[in-house]
């Protein structure tokens, strides 16, 4: 993964600004993704998701101390991290967004998702028709995962345009 990409994941997952990633502040992308798609706290696809996210930021946080610095998150982010642990939580959040879980999300349901993760209305559009590839107007789990796998290894992918811009907290 470049350099300018881990700046671009991790300053869209640094909420607050103040150079690391609290336990809190990355627990709530999920609490954010539940909201923004009507899910109560409670729903057993929000505690899989919450279960799945605590596991990445146990995995990020190299010193234990409940915050991840930038070079945590440089050191731990790639491939093998992805396929370890970004992979299953990623695609949970994708599943909080899939209502009817036929493993495909409509344009609708991938922007509340992707608004919920601090992408822009047309950032989340962009990437949504990059990755609708055969124009059925529905993203599929294994095209989304690919597509953020792609972004966070070599930096380019149809998900870039979710991580364009960042928008004021």
């Amino acid at each position: 993964m470049t350099d300018a990409a881990k700046q671009r994941i991790f300053a869209m997952l640094d909420r607050d600004r103040d150079g690391a990633i609290s336990r809190t502040e990355y627990l709530a992308r999920v609490d954010r993704a539940a909201a923004a798609m009507g899910r109560d706290a409670d729903d057993p696809v929000v505690h899989t998701a919450r279960a799945a996210h605590e596991a990445v930021f146990t995995d990020m946080d190299a010193d234990h101390d409940g915050r991840v610095t930038f070079e945590e998150y440089r050191t731990w982010a790639g491939h093998d991290a992805f396929e370890r642990s970004c992979r299953p939580a990623l695609g949970s959040l994708f599943d909080v967004a899939d209502h009817d879980g036929d493993g495909r999300l409509t344009r609708e349901e991938f922007t509340r998702l992707r608004m919920a993760s601090s992408n822009t209305e047309a950032d989340a559009g962009q990437a949504f028709d990059d990755l609708d590839t055969d124009s059925d107007g529905l993203v599929h789990r294994d095209d989304y995962l690919a597509g953020i796998h792609a972004y966070v290894t070599t930096g380019s992918s149809p998900m870039a345009a979710a991580y364009r811009t960042l928008p004021n907290r």
